[in-house]
């Protein structure tokens, strides 16, 4: 199948357009895109550049691009849209049957989603990353109890990044601590996650993928081995079973899709609303 050139177009970051379009563009799995981003498109000027790249790839391209759209700004909208017959306007689409529904026009504000709106969220928000930040693999066990949700793991089985995309995306103090081989020896929890025993979520991993990540890290040693990954992964479930703490299988799944389960299954909600 030919490649097709999609465009994602924003008055701001384009970080809507891009999860939005990114999401209708999984269901042809079959298909070949190549992405392009244009975000600031927020001035007749901008429009204008941005016109020319979509004609342009119009004309070198053996079908016409395909755009994603959430621009606020009817007129700049009106320019897109004249330029391409495949624009596809987010907002558009939802804007007009909202403002039937709830009775009331809306804003056409630019920058309402990834904008500084409330002060006080986004404070909490860099408060949330700052602080999974500071307590990223154990590196202060003291100020667990602090947290609102504090994950378990051997090293390399997904706890960073999710507690960096819980802080970021859920606006929740993360941090996350590593099971290393006393832990297991003694098949007990740390006495420095007393503290914290109702935030503890667990995740553990395939050892044959566990090895693979470990080896892209620190070939050498024995720390990528198989059988040492095997007995990881063995002695953290087995402490996750004792203690009674849930856990998740990181193996296959996304970080957001972790993320999402760990606030469902430990009743946690979005800080920021």
């Amino acid at each position: 199948m030919t490649k097709r050139r999609v465009f994602f177009i924003s008055d701001r970051t384009g970080i809507t357009a891009e999860t939005l379009g990114e999401s209708l563009l999984t269901q042809f799995p079959s298909a070949d895109f190549e992405r392009v981003h244009i975000p600031f498109v927020d001035n007749p000027a901008a429009a204008a550049r941005a016109v020319a790249e979509i004609e342009r790839a119009s004309r070198d391209d053996d079908a016409p691009p395909l755009v994603f759209s959430t621009l606020t700004d009817d007129a700049i909208q009106n320019t897109i849209t004249a330029c391409c017959p495949n624009v596809f306007d987010l907002f558009g689409t939802f804007i007009g049957p909202l403002e039937e529904v709830l009775d009331i026009k809306s804003s056409h504000s630019m920058g309402r989603m990834h904008g500084i709106v409330d002060t006080t969220t986004y404070d909490r928000r860099l408060n949330a990353l700052n602080y999974t930040l500071s307590h990223d693999d154990g590196l202060k066990p003291n100020g667990l109890d602090e947290a609102d949700i504090v994950l378990l793991g051997v090293s390399r089985s997904g706890k960073t990044p999710t507690c960096l995309y819980l802080a970021l995306h859920y606006y929740l103090k993360a941090a996350n601590y590593p099971l290393a081989e006393e832990d297991f020896d003694r098949s007990r929890l740390p006495p420095t996650l007393a503290k914290c025993r109702d935030k503890l979520y667990g995740l553990t991993i395939v050892p044959e993928h566990l090895s693979r990540i470990r080896h892209e890290r620190r070939a050498s040693g024995n720390y990528a081995s198989l059988a040492q990954c095997r007995r990881e992964v063995s002695g953290a479930e087995a402490l996750f079973r004792t203690e009674n703490i849930p856990y998740l299988d990181s193996t296959t799944i996304s970080i957001e899709e972790i993320a999402a389960t760990i606030v469902r299954d430990m009743k946690l909600h979005r800080a920021a609303h």
